[in-house]
């Protein structure tokens, strides 16, 4: 047994299983490194990533700008003006934006599917969502449009950045963690990338601050 596998052994020992992985993931943290610096602006690169895997991104100065914003959305691509959401969208203004909305877990009928976000990935373009009772997944897995809505002071630069502010604001993990990069795609069939084989069609990030 070596020194690093006989350590954890001990802490494990004592203080059981979870201690010995907390401190396995710290070792493996310092091996990597020191998260590497990005040179531009998160937020924008975000977007710029975000778009580059075929997602709609817009900015909204504030979360009351929402409504009007996915409203026009729906209106441009003559997409249905109702949909579904996480129960804490539902406190927006919806129908003052023209918008017929549902607080609920998406059916397979429901075409349009609105969700916030736990942090968006700066380095890929990634929306990281949390399962849970007030953030149902179907909503952002079933409908053929996804609609996130993502604070910019939510965006960090890195994965390993994004699985650190998890853990310490969550501590355990939840049911799942969805990782959204652009619309469902495919190339199973003759090597040619299909959108919406397994999800949504489209995808629209709108940015909040």
């Amino acid at each position: 047994m070596s020194a690093r596998e006989n350590i954890l052994a001990r802490i494990g020992k004592a203080r059981g299983p979870a201690a010995a992985v907390d401190v396995d993931m710290a070792i493996r943290r310092r091996q990597r490194g020191p998260i590497p610096a990005l040179d531009k602006d998160i937020v924008k690169l975000f977007g710029e990533r975000a778009v580059k895997l075929a997602s709609d991104v817009t900015r909204a100065g504030t979360i009351t700008e929402v409504p009007g914003l996915v409203a026009r959305y729906l209106r441009e691509r003559d997409l249905p003006m109702k949909g579904v959401c996480w129960p804490v969208m539902a406190l927006l203004d919806w129908q003052d934006a023209g918008i017929e909305i549902e607080p609920r877990a998406a059916h397979g009928d429901d075409l349009v599917g609105i969700t916030g976000a736990f942090l968006g990935i700066a380095e890929t373009g990634t929306l990281m969502l949390l399962s849970g009772v007030q953030t149902p997944a179907a909503v952002s897995l079933l409908p053929e449009t996804h609609i996130a809505v993502v604070e910019s002071g939510r965006i960090v630069a890195t994965m390993e950045q994004a699985w650190d502010r998890l853990r310490v604001e969550r501590g355990a993990l939840p049911r799942a963690v969805n990782f959204i990069s652009g619309p469902s795609r495919t190339a199973d069939i003759e090597q040619t990338v299909t959108l919406g084989a397994h999800g949504p069609y489209r995808v629209l990030i709108i940015i909040v601050g």
